[in-house]
């Protein structure tokens, strides 16, 4: 399974490559898309409830994609799974295109939620977690949110929220890439240690390499705690894997250049 989990994420990172440049021009998100590849490719192959053939069935598995710019790492894997087919991936922020910057909802496309505003996605999650339980229905939730968002108030309710409701159905993940927008979260808003936050809110908290299909897979595979919701945070390592794009905060939002794809393209040989 690890293997077949990691020749998806390699597949979805040269996915994402092709449709960034295909954009001409547009910027992508492509570095915030890059560090979730592997959180999201684990989720997709080895872990979510999910049928694309059924893609309403009640007891489907729900991801929600907080961190609604990185949809790079979300439309590609769901291509990968048969949701999307690979051809729609390259009508990426075209006119009348349901696969826009950020998630617009089209539950047969497997995109269960639309989501742009940050802070929005932990909440959300919550309520469907909630609606799950009073159904008796035994489906989780799995909430992917930047560490960025975590600025947010609202962020910080839903953390209270989930641990008094009791929701150990739900399981969060935090992209934990220490980069946004605007700089670094040390100098825009410091949050600490993540994992003993959540914990202090009454969360089962872990942390993880974000990266690490093997160990992402081991702790997603790992039941909740009765009556508490789990936090991961994920470290991760924002424009993972191309060398100009690592930990280059230029690449939150910088459009793909032929001269760096092609850059990129050698660079990927070495994993297909």
């Amino acid at each position: 399974m690890i293997k077949e989990i990691q020749k998806m994420a390699n597949q979805m990172r040269k996915d994402a490559l092709e449709v960034a440049y295909n954009a001409k021009g547009k910027s992508t998100h492509f570095g915030s898309a890059m560090s979730i590849i592997e959180i999201v490719a684990t989720l997709y192959k080895g872990i979510l409830k999910i049928n694309p053939n059924n893609p309403l069935d009640e007891n489907r598995d729900r991801f929600i994609l907080s961190k609604g710019h990185g949809v790079l790492g979300y439309y590609t894997a769901l291509a990968e799974v048969g949701f999307l087919k690979k051809d729609e991936l390259f009508t990426f922020e075209c006119s009348k295109s349901s696969l826009m910057g950020h998630p617009i909802q089209c539950k047969q496309k497997g995109i269960e939620f639309t989501n742009g505003s940050l802070g929005m996605g932990l909440s959300l999650g919550i309520g469907v977690s909630i609606a799950l339980k009073k159904k008796n229905l035994d489906n989780k939730v799995y909430v992917l949110m930047g560490d960025g968002e975590c600025n947010e108030g609202s962020v910080w309710e839903a953390a209270t929220s989930a641990p008094h409701f009791e929701l150990d159905n739900l399981v969060l993940i935090v992209d934990n890439n220490k980069l946004q927008l605007g700089g670094t979260n040390e100098e825009i808003m410091n949050n600490r240690d993540l994992r003993v936050k959540f914990e202090a809110f009454g969360w089962e908290s872990k942390e993880i390499d974000g990266h690490n299909i093997e160990e992402i897979y081991n702790t997603l595979k790992q039941p909740n705690p009765k009556n508490k919701p789990v936090a991961i945070i994920a470290n991760t390592i924002k424009g993972k894997g191309f060398s100009f794009s690592e930990n280059n905060n230029a690449w939150h939002h910088a459009p793909m250049t032929e001269a760096k794809y092609k850059e990129a393209l050698e660079e990927l040989k070495e994993n297909l």
